[in-house]
């Protein structure tokens, strides 16, 4: 099932005229506070009514302004998780997930016990939630929205409210939430980060357009897509088995390209794991560097160059099977005589890599 939006709205000095299709999978909404990421959001959920256009889910239309259609919020079967919880304080978790249910079709649906275990949040349900975490707030959040069984799940920026050890908490029942179940979900944010981890198609929105739009991974690796980003978000994944769980702590991986060496990943081995590497952490060399403190060194070959206006340059890179950026000077870019076609090899510090840009550790 797939979502199409083709809308236009004004608000005020604010326009927004946006249009995109969100297939099955995570699609992200990208980009800077004000970019109009949550009117679209509110436009599916229906709390919204846009000037023009029209919203498809699969077969269903939720609206059309030529056709005079706006089906009601509660019969669009949308689950939404705002950044906030907003659980019902005087219920315990047990009946705020089951209230969502209430609503829903009586169809069958999610199984309680398995959207439960997904979340690990067996051990909550008789609490309340004034002794949640905010972290054990946004899961229960999560599965009171998905046991409504929903068509659709919105999620407008799930983990801005909460700090960056609850964040690290949470992401991996996302990723897990988004494995495993077949519902689409359309995910608000403006961290790079998340969007990451968690995105198979990626929406770049600045001023109320959309700017870019396309499959997470082509997105990211894309030079073009650099300035909507920001230099300093910019980078692009990899994907990596692990191999050994060295002595040092230091953890083994072995790319398309060849091997890697991060800080210890608790993963088992046999993960498939994927890697963010931003473009500022990526040096280049014409050839093999020798008597280097990084460990990781990866041939590649230069298969596009960004100059912008300013001293810097993108240079995007395949390794192996993967895609890389790396951002440089544009006086290095020339002197290298880095063009597309050209050999290399790109060096990433083993401790460049965060914790939170390796996901999908299982």
């Amino acid at each position: 099932m797939s979502l199409t939006v083709h809308i236009a709205h004004r608000v005020g000095a604010f326009s927004l005229d946006v249009a995109f299709e969100a297939p099955q999978g995570v699609t992200a909404l990208f980009g800077r506070s004000g970019s109009g990421k949550t009117s679209v959001v509110n436009a599916v959920a229906g709390l919204l009514k846009p000037d023009t256009g029209h919203i498809r889910l699969g077969e269903t239309i939720l609206f059309d302004a030529e056709r005079r259609v706006s089906v009601p919020v509660h019969r669009r079967r949308l689950g939404y998780v705002f950044q906030e919880g907003r659980l019902f304080p005087h219920l315990s978790v047990r009946q705020n997930l089951v209230y969502g249910s209430w609503f829903g079709p009586r169809e069958p649906g999610a199984d309680f016990d398995q959207i439960v275990a997904m979340l690990g949040i067996d051990g909550l349900l008789e609490r309340r939630p004034g002794g949640l975490s905010g972290g054990e707030k946004q899961r229960v959040a999560i599965g009171r929205a998905l046991l409504a069984n929903p068509r659709l799940l919105l999620m407008d920026e799930p983990l801005a409210a909460l700090d960056e050890e609850r964040k690290a908490e949470i992401l991996p029942y996302l990723e897990r939430l988004c494995e495993e179940t077949a519902i689409p979900v359309l995910y608000v944010s403006h961290s790079m980060a998340e969007v990451a981890r968690l995105a198979t198609t990626l929406v770049l929105m600045e001023n109320g357009r959309v700017v870019r739009a396309g499959p997470a991974s082509e997105v990211l690796s894309d030079p073009e897509s650099v300035p909507a980003l920001g230099v300093r978000s910019a980078g692009a994944s990899l994907h990596a088995t692990v191999v050994a769980q060295e002595d040092d702590g230091l953890t083994r991986l072995e790319a398309s390209a060849g091997s890697l060496f991060l800080p210890r990943v608790e993963a088992r081995i046999g993960a498939r794991l994927h890697i963010r590497i931003l473009a500022q952490d990526v040096m280049l060399s014409r050839t093999r560097p020798e008597g280097l403190s990084a460990l990781n060194v990866l041939p590649a070959t230069v298969t596009a160059v960004r100059l912008g206006d300013g001293p810097g340059a993108i240079i995007q890179l395949k390794a192996g099977e993967d895609l890389l950026l790396a951002r440089i000077t544009r006086r290095s870019a020339l002197a290298l005589e880095l063009t597309p076609g050209a050999q290399c090899y790109a060096i990433v510090k083993t401790v460049a890599v965060a914790q939170s840009d390796v996901g999908g550790a299982g």
